[in-house]
């Protein structure tokens, strides 16, 4: 497999030379450049970079190596942000095979060439030179037995992958004092917006880069606010689909019952154009063959008027019961502004429309015992099935002890916690109390909870700050005063949040498979209020590198 996938390569590269040669007898001039309007890349979405390849502007090798010059600025070096675990070896020949087809054929899909960074818990072919390893040492060296099922559809519609992102070591499912965005492997990513700022979610790494532009997309994972927490915090549009709609097949888990994969972009419209390609039916994932017969195009979503005699709710003890968003006072500024924004593009506001379980949910435990059973089933599963594992570790138990034995790598000073592996290890399987906390988070959830609260105030949707919630998607609310006090961040002082200037965001839900309509919503307030683009990264997290760099040098 490894000497095919390296002669399919090495004709990609000898042919990508020969059209190059036969096409423009020298290199593009700088002359030549100069006059091209090149897209910031700090900003560039899908569209604006597929209008320069399809011009012949610059290639997707030329994004490769900007995107890689970019990550060099900023990711080890300067502010140090942490944010790329590692880089793929071969996505300069990916590129370049896809420069080929381009020329050729044409371009498969909106991202034909577009290069992309994977969490770092989303599997990859090890023949591509990747590592995947949800952060740590117990699976470096791993080999998969195939790409994750979302990896298969971006690669069918001729994505590059980049290379991973790194992210709260297995998905912030190891200790509960430790930061978000610490893994072994990676260290601590931390967010552009303040130094040292908490970036939130296990999908840290996925949401900082994509803030700054290191990748033209990246995909996350979420079971408990991954995805949305991220996104919150780091300025840009995600989306944490329904469990079901995207496959988890080849993602190393917390639980099949919540896990769920999905997009971290600048905008909703590439959201969408990427959600539109990775959902659909998998059956390596029995979860996905529940979901509707036909995925939409999430592109026709796109609409500015969405909001317009839409019945948007307010689930008001859910948010004070909260202990981010509902104790903090400049969050409840910045969401009346939202709502009054909402009423203006023709919503009504249903305020307050409560979900019957709200004070429940703020007191269930039930969700924490179903992921502690699910985690040791699962990863004890994931470790089984690789086809090699240098480190030796074949299942939780094993790697609770390898941490130990290994405490340079994994236990360094401030970063000792896994009080939730051992939890998760002493559970003795999916039981009859197990199968009673898994229908209980459901009634608490979606029962006596979204689907009842819409069904009561007859709403299309509910709406929150998404700082503090599981919800989807969101989008830019707002961003901290610059006199915003300093304050330690999840796991003590290692990170702080809030901060001057860092983002919060906002968030739309809706009962299951409703993202359609979720995401016209959303696309419509981002629409009208264009808040991301209020405010930058702080002057040193920016990478100064751009194609008219790279292009023609």
């Amino acid at each position: 497999m490894l000497f095919t996938w390296r002669t399919r390569a090495l004709t990609a590269l000898l042919a990508y030379l020969a059209i190059t040669r036969a096409t423009c007898s020298e290199p593009v001039s700088v002359a030549a450049t100069a006059k091209v309007q090149f897209p910031d890349l700090y900003e560039a979405s899908i569209l604006e970079l597929q209008e320069g390849l399809d011009a012949g502007h610059f290639s997707s090798v030329d994004l490769v190596k900007a995107y890689f010059a970019r990550i060099d600025e900023v990711n080890l070096k300067g502010p140090a942000l942490r944010a790329v675990l590692e880089l793929n070896p071969s996505a300069l020949a990916q590129a370049a095979a896809l420069d080929i087809e381009r020329k050729i054929s044409g371009k498969r899909s909106e991202l034909h060439g577009i290069p992309i960074l994977l969490k770092d818990n989303i599997a990859t072919i090890a023949a591509e030179g990747l590592n995947t390893t949800a952060g740590s040492f117990s699976l470096l060296g791993s080999v998969v037995p195939e790409d994750a099922g979302v990896v298969k559809r971006l690669r069918k519609a001729g994505a590059i992958v980049l290379g991973k992102a790194n992210l709260s070591e297995f998905a912030h499912f190891r200790g509960n004092a430790l930061p978000s965005g610490w893994s072994g492997r990676g260290g601590q990513c931390t967010n552009a917006y303040f130094p040292n700022a908490d970036p939130c979610g296990s999908s840290s790494g996925s949401g900082v880069a994509a803030s700054i532009g290191l990748a033209a997309v990246t995909l996350g994972t979420e079971t408990d606010g991954s995805i949305t927490c991220p996104t919150s915090n780091n300025n840009l549009a995600g989306i944490k689909p329904t469990v079901g709609l995207t496959s988890r097949a080849g993602v190393i888990p917390i639980s099949e019952h919540q896990d769920t994969v999905g997009p971290i972009t600048r905008s909703l419209t590439d959201a969408a154009i990427v959600l539109s390609i990775i959902a659909g039916k998998d059956p390596n994932d029995n979860f996905t063959l529940a979901q509707p017969a036909v995925v939409p195009d999430f592109t026709k979503a796109l609409k500015a008027g969405a909001l317009r005699g839409a019945r948007i709710g307010v689930p008001r003890r859910v948010f004070l019961n909260d202990s981010i968003s509902g104790n903090d006072p400049f969050v409840n500024v910045v969401f009346e502004e939202a709502l009054a924004t909402l009423r203006k593009l023709g919503a009504t506001v249903v305020d307050p429309a409560d979900l019957p379980s709200a004070d429940e949910i703020a007191v269930s435990n039930n969700e924490t015992f179903v992921l502690d059973v699910d985690f040791k089933i699962q990863l004890n599963s994931y470790y089984a099935g690789l086809l090699k594992n240098p480190s030796g570790v074949r299942n939780l138990a094993e790697l609770i002890a390898f941490d130990i034995a290994n405490p340079n790598l994994e236990l360094p000073v401030n970063f000792t916690s896994q009080d939730i592996l051992v939890e998760s290890q002493a559970t003795t399987g999916r039981n009859s109390t197990f199968f009673q906390s898994l229908a209980f988070d459901k009634d608490l959830g979606a029962t006596r909870g979204i689907d009842a609260a819409l069904k009561a105030f007859n709403l299309d949707a509910l709406i929150l700050p998404a700082p503090g919630f599981t919800t989807v998607p969101a989008v830019p609310l707002g961003f901290y005063p610059d006199n915003q006090t300093v304050i330690p961040g999840s796991a003590g002082p290692l990170t702080v949040y809030p901060a001057p200037g860092v983002p919060i965001g906002l968030s739309f839900l809706g009962t299951a498979f409703s993202e359609f309509s979720l995401i016209s919503f959303a696309f419509a307030y981002e629409q009208a209020t264009h808040t991301r683009l209020a405010r930058r990264a702080f002057p040193a997290a920016i990478p100064t590198t751009q194609l008219a760099d790279i292009v023609g040098k």
